[in-house]
């Protein structure tokens, strides 16, 4: 081993421990859902659609909260300071007020996760110019008394904002593209009056704005840890762990969608499992659901990123691969079917009919009509003798 480096062993550890924290604090989640706490990039599209939908209808939630209680705030304005003061104050507070409405609106035509970005960083840039012309503004008068104390609630909009952040589900990363512009808005907003600065005052606000920023911050990644737990109890089959029929037809829906606007290759493999009801008149149905277990592992073994495996009914299954050729799909299944989907409880090898459809190869036009011509393929593999795989250039027996 090379000097410098850490033992393998201590790397291990150090990854373990890191993991137990993570679940210990939130809930009980496996290696996976733990990364999609800390970054998108590998979540399943169900997450996506409805961490969106969340994320855009709390931006209108709170940009309409905004729209309404930030021009009331013009008569306490008026009443508290002179017109030097108030009137341009009250004109920002109309172009904030504007804005807000704008990104209400704007909400109803966000659709994926770039447009849920694009209106959350809306959201904070608002509060966030609306606060560094207010204090630049107000630093040039001398305000005292009730004055000075109205002026004062001016410097707590960061910790509002801060607060305000933990009401969506975000994961570690886009929690902290949030946090550090408003943690520079603080440094920014002291720079801006280093003259008559108060360190002091500036140290304990910035602490603050700290304490906040880490509340919200894990108050965010629980909201995005629930949803993680909803999400995976709601799609996934309880038995094998695989995608559940009702959200097997969204990721189908999506996928073709997602397939017919890039113009990109989405073939489905419908797989039934050979004479499985025997195995459940002979041996019971837990062998049965065992069996089932077993060859989702086998399948999930051999599966791509992206590759999505749903029980579809029984010891029905539907393989959704895409950007995937018939050829392609049918290399890859030939090879599982070489390496084996296990073996039945009298010893012999679990086999599987299986039939192949492809989106622009048999110009289908919605999912479901992939999934017919799938069904109506692994049916034909059925009546040519079972354990084959029909609807691609390479359609051979067992042993081909």
């Amino acid at each position: 081993m090379e000097r410098g480096y850490p033992p393998i062993d201590m790397i291990h550890s150090l990854r373990n421990i890191w993991h137990k924290a993570w679940t210990s604090v939130f809930v009980e989640m496996n290696d996976q859902e733990t990364r999609w706490l800390l970054f998108r990039h590998e979540h399943i599209a169900l997450l996506e659609k409805r961490r969106t939908t969340l994320i855009v209808s709390r931006v209108r939630l709170v940009a309409a909260l905004f729209a309404l209680l930030t021009p009331l705030w013009i008569l306490v304005d008026i009443a508290a300071f002179s017109r030097e003061v108030w009137l341009p104050l009250v004109v920002a507070r109309i172009a904030a007020t504007l804005a807000f409405a704008l990104i209400t609106l704007l909400t109803i035509r966000m659709r994926n996760m770039a447009d849920a970005y694009h209106i959350l960083a809306m959201l904070f840039l608002v509060p966030m110019a609306f606060f560094l012309y207010s204090y630049q503004h107000m630093a040039q008068f001398e305000l005292n008394g009730v004055q000075q104390a109205f002026s004062t609630g001016y410097a707590f909009l960061p910790f509002v904002m801060l607060a305000g952040l933990s009401v969506f589900p975000l994961t570690l990363a886009e929690n902290m593209a949030f946090v550090v512009p408003l943690l520079l808005l603080q440094v920014v907003a002291g720079a801006m009056r280093m003259p008559v600065l108060d360190w002091s005052t500036l140290a304990v606000s910035f602490w603050l704005t700290l304490l906040i920023a880490g509340v919200s911050v894990l108050a965010g990644l629980s909201q995005l840890a629930f949803i993680i737990v909803l999400v995976r109890e709601t799609i996934r089959d309880n038995m094998t762990g695989c995608f559940s029929r009702q959200s097997g037809e969204e990721l189908l829906d999506l996928q073709f969608v997602i397939s017919r606007r890039s113009d990109c290759s989405l073939t489905a493999a419908f797989i039934d499992i050979d004479h499985f009801k025997n195995v459940n008149d002979n041996f019971g149905h837990e062998a049965g659901d065992l069996l089932l277990i077993g060859v989702v592992k086998a399948i999930q073994d051999h599966l791509r990123m992206g590759d999505m495996l749903i029980r579809w009914g029984g010891e029905e299954f539907v393989l959704i691969l895409p950007n995937t050729t018939p050829a392609m799909a049918c290399v890859a299944l030939q090879r599982l079917r070489r390496k084996g989907l296990g073996t039945r409880p009298d010893g012999a090898p679990i086999t599987a009919s299986i039939g192949i459809a492809e989106r622009i190869h048999d110009e289908v036009t919605d999912w479901r009509q992939l999934i017919e011509k799938s069904d109506a393929r692994m049916y034909e593999a059925k009546q040519s003798g079972r354990d084959r795989v029909v609807g691609c250039c390479c359609d051979q027996g067992a042993h081909g």
